[in-house]
């Protein structure tokens, strides 16, 4: 009894690899095809019409070199000023129940400076 059903998997294996063969080969067909369907007359000119309809890109840069493929240092924010009419707006924000990435989205400064100046003032509550 599990001979015969050891016998049954090995011919559905058997017959699912055949048919993954064959579906591979049916694709690979029909994608050789495609350029011709519509009117290409390479594989070549198919793939950047393909590539411009998409409007899309991967990879570089035409022209560009592999040295050249590095990406840039991303260039560091410019140090925020924290005077004290920051300070007044961020003690009114916290008034007004304004969250921490609230104030600092809207004062262009960072979360830890609004956090800095919320200590100062005496706004923020220790831990035990």
């Amino acid at each position: 009894m599990l001979a015969d059903q050891i016998k049954e998997l090995e011919t559905a294996k058997s017959k699912v690899a055949q048919l993954e063969a064959s579906i591979a080969d049916e694709m690979r067909k029909e994608l050789a095809g495609l350029p011709a369907q519509y009117g290409f007359e390479s594989t070549a000119a198919f793939i950047v019409a393909v590539r411009a309809a998409s409007g899309k890109r991967r990879g570089r840069k035409p022209g560009a070199t592999k040295s050249a493929a590095k990406p840039a240092a991303p260039k560091r924010r410019k140090r925020a000023v924290i005077t004290d009419d920051t300070r007044a707006s961020v003690k009114k924000m916290v008034d007004d129940g304004k969250t921490g990435s609230e104030i600092a989205k809207s004062l262009g400064i960072s979360l830890p400076s609004v956090q800095n100046i919320k200590q100062a003032l005496g706004l923020v509550k220790k831990r035990k």
